[in-house]
């Protein structure tokens, strides 16, 4: 299968491709970003596995990276400054994800989608609308990755309850920023003695867990490393589900209309939310099934109440982005 990553000389493009190369079930690696990629394909083409490497570099490249592309991997994008608002830090990200979205949509527009560009909550939608200009749109093919959150989590917890965090598997709902972040550690065994404070904090350190590494990093840089663990994650587990034919769960940020039954019984506890992060049981055709968030807590159903009107402004934000544009 060809895997295109656009973003893949940036802090998460370069580790997350290091990754990829190590997939047997990629046979081409394509590489795109404005600045950097052919030397980044020069240095992966040399390590000895399956996957062909290619390096394409700027917008007179972009089609023959995407042309044919079974996966498209996208964590382009730039951080934010000192001197940058959050409006401007999403016009300037929404802007990159349009671009890529349409080019997708001309020259691949049956791979699978998978969205790591902040604001997630806004720019999964943003390929979704520009998708639909083009009339390509299919809902099951289209991915937040929101693994980050899981992979927190799970390494959080079991430094509480102990077990092994790379087989704790802790749901983690809602969307992927800050108080829209729903950890449900009420359905984590281990979890039911701990105190309402230690679950507060635990669940405040899972939603703003990117902080920590900021602020490690002393300005130098965001969770850059992490977040490429978790796209390859991600990427394995849709590369697992095509490959085997047999289904492989993650929580991810989807449209709830990729799974008419399981997308109306999550749309009775959130309202009538189009996207939203649940556990979804991923199949050759993407989404096969969006399964239960099950019972959430007291104190889970008040993060909920608190996460969806944030959320929703966050996906208007993005599909009014695209609606005032001109594609």
């Amino acid at each position: 299968m060809k895997v295109t990553v656009c973003g893949a000389a940036g802090g998460i493009g370069q580790p997350l491709s290091l990754l990829l190369k190590q997939s047997p079930h990629i046979t081409h690696l394509s590489l795109y970003d404005i600045v950097n990629t052919p030397g980044v394909a020069a240095d992966l083409s040399h390590i000895n596995t399956r996957a062909k490497v290619t390096g394409h570099i700027g917008a007179a490249q972009m089609d023959a990276a995407l042309e044919g592309s079974d996966i498209v991997v996208i964590p382009a994008g730039v951080p934010r400054k000192p001197d940058m608002t959050r409006d401007d830090l999403f016009k300037i990200n929404a802007g990159i994800i349009r671009d890529l979205a349409t080019a997708a949509a001309k020259n691949c527009p049956k791979a699978f989608m998978l969205i790591i560009s902040n604001p997630v909550n806004s720019t999964v939608p943003i390929v979704a609308e520009v998708f639909k200009k083009h009339g390509v749109y299919d809902p099951k093919r289209l991915f937040g990755v929101t693994t980050l959150d899981i992979v927190r989590a799970s390494t959080f917890v079991s430094e509480i309850v102990g077990g092994d965090a790379a087989t704790l598997r802790v749901p983690v709902i809602g969307g992927h920023s800050g108080v829209t972040i729903i950890p449900l550690l009420s359905q984590v065994g281990g979890t039911s003695g701990l105190s309402q404070e230690r679950i507060e904090k635990l669940t405040n350190r899972i939603q703003f867990g990117g902080d920590e590494v900021v602020k490690a990093k002393a300005g130098a840089g965001s969770a850059t490393l992490s977040m490429a663990y978790a796209g390859a994650r991600f990427t394995f587990s849709i590369l697992d589900a095509i490959a085997s034919n047999k289904p492989v769960v993650e929580c991810t940020y989807v449209d709830l209309n990729s799974d008419a039954q399981g997308g109306a019984a999550t749309k009775k506890i959130t309202g009538d939310i189009q996207f939203f992060s649940v556990p979804v049981e991923l199949g050759p055709a993407g989404v096969q099934r969006i399964l239960p968030i099950g019972n959430l807590s007291e104190y889970e159903a008040g993060l909920l109440k608190t996460a969806l009107p944030e959320l929703n402004g966050n996906i208007v934000k993005g599909t009014s982005f695209i609606s005032q544009a001109n594609l």
